[in-house]
């Protein structure tokens, strides 16, 4: 019998999906135990139990595995970006491809999926162009920013990221600077009360573009100019902005933005297509590896310059922009409408003409069009959320009878959910890319080819 409170001794065997250590003890009851490393033996608390399997304490590393590293950032234990900073680099990658094939196997039913070596990162710091940064009070009144701890919105204080770039550190200190000078309060979750919740930094990799967009729990910023004057001061600070979110919600993001200056976007580059990036569009963060996971996601499509492919989930047009130089017609469906202009845009400043952009849900916009028109598709390419695609959507892809879907994933479970639907509805699944978009988190890109069994 195992109690809360009670320590043991134990091996670590094996590593979780979301990158806890497993353990087992002598009658076969599983251990989860957050931040141990497999290979390590450690003395570990039980804090919660289950009739199966417990979830421990890591107290003591009593012999050190030999994938176990030094997190390089100081607060990795405690904040819930880097669940795995503490593993070599190498088993990261040996284990992100493990939990691909494995979900891929046990939910999407197929025995045998032919994997293709992880692509990993050269460097695997400094990688993100993207972060949101909580704004709250501590304890002793001051306001701090940082990251949330894992699964709480309890605020690590941290003003950079070894994952982020340079430029956070800075811009955090002027935003904490200017809000203690001008008596701006920070927003409290419990209270409803404060004004600032979260500042959004953007970077473009190429370009050396800066975005910084403060979201607010107002209409108005006060002495909005001297924040801007300062802010000014950063080599490439191209726009500065505020975003109204006044609702009681996890979502961070308003939707009014309001100017304060320049255009209201930046603009970066994937290989030699551009991109109008604005705070509301989702792009992706490491622009190293989306070149590497597009660059396969064209591959796999296999385009002569005659077929008509649909782009679901397209956001900002950055697959559909890399496709349309290869295909007759690319048809991107994007449900946040800002996201959709800046697709356009994407497609004007490129000179890209035979792609077409639609806004709303995927899995209302293809059946709609495919009832009206009838028109079926010679590729289909979906990158949907984490929580993959709608059925509506795997159904009409299938009545729309493509040669070829190529599915771009961030979720490996909803990505073999949504693959075991398609093989048993007429295609099979040709190859499996994963692709670390993260390192040093338990997540992992994937792009998969599947043919139409009749083709």
């Amino acid at each position: 019998m195992v109690n809360k409170n009670d320590t043991f001794t134990v091996d670590i065997i094996d590593i979780g999906t979301n990158g806890e250590g497993i353990a087992k003890l002598e009658d076969g009851y599983t251990l989860f135990i957050k931040d141990a490393v497999v290979g390590d033996k450690a003395l570990v608390k039980i804090m919660k139990t289950t009739k199966s399997y417990a979830y421990a304490r890591l107290m003591e590393v009593i012999e050190p595995s030999p994938f176990r590293v030094e997190p390089k950032c100081p607060v990795a234990k405690q904040c819930g970006g880097c669940q795995i900073q503490e593993i070599d680099y190498k088993k990261q990658l040996e284990f992100k491809e493990n939990k691909v094939k494995n979900n891929i196997i046990r939910i999407g039913g197929i025995k045998e999926p032919s994997m293709l070596p992880i692509i990993g990162m050269e460097k695997p710091w400094q990688y993100r162009n993207k972060a949101q940064f909580p704004v709250g009070i501590s304890k002793d009144g001051q306001v701090i920013s940082g990251f949330y701890a894992g699964r709480t919105h309890s605020i690590i204080e941290c003003d950079t990221c070894d994952i982020g770039i340079d430029e956070n550190r800075e811009i955090m200190s002027i935003v904490k600077e200017f809000m203690k000078e001008n008596g701006i309060s920070a927003y409290n979750e419990e209270t409803g009360k404060g004004l600032v919740r979260h500042v959004l930094i953007r970077k473009g990799f190429v370009t050396g573009q800066v975005m910084v967009c403060l979201v607010i729990n107002g209409d108005k910023l006060k002495n909005a100019d001297v924040l801007v004057d300062t802010l000014l001061k950063i080599e490439g600070m191209t726009s500065i902005s505020y975003s109204i979110n006044k609702e009681n919600t996890n979502v961070i993001m308003g939707k009014t933005i309001v100017n304060l200056y320049g255009n209201g976007y930046i603009t970066d580059y994937i290989g030699d297509v551009a991109f109008r990036i604005s705070p509301l569009s989702f792009f992706q963060v490491n622009p190293v590896q989306t070149k590497v996971l597009y660059g396969k996601a064209l591959e796999f499509a296999e385009l002569s310059g005659k077929e008509n492919v649909w782009d679901m989930y397209c956001g900002v047009g950055t697959i559909s922009l890399f496709l349309a130089k290869n295909a007759l017609k690319v048809r991107g469906v994007e449900i946040v409408p800002e996201a959709i202009d800046d697709a356009k845009k994407n497609a004007e400043i490129n000179g890209i003409e035979n792609a077409e952009f639609f806004v709303g849900k995927a899995e209302d916009v293809l059946p709609s069009h495919f009832e009206k028109t009838g028109e079926g598709a010679d590729v289909i390419v979906v990158d949907p959320p984490r929580k993959g695609c709608d059925v509506s959507v795997l159904e009409t892809m299938v009545k729309m009878q493509p040669k070829k879907i190529v599915y771009v994933s961030c979720d490996s479970a909803t990505l073999a959910r949504d693959l075991k639907f398609l093989t048993e509805n007429g295609f099979k699944l040709e190859k499996v890319q994963p692709v670390d978009m993260f390192p040093h988190s338990v997540h992992v890109e994937c792009v998969t080819l599947l043919q139409r069994k009749n083709t």
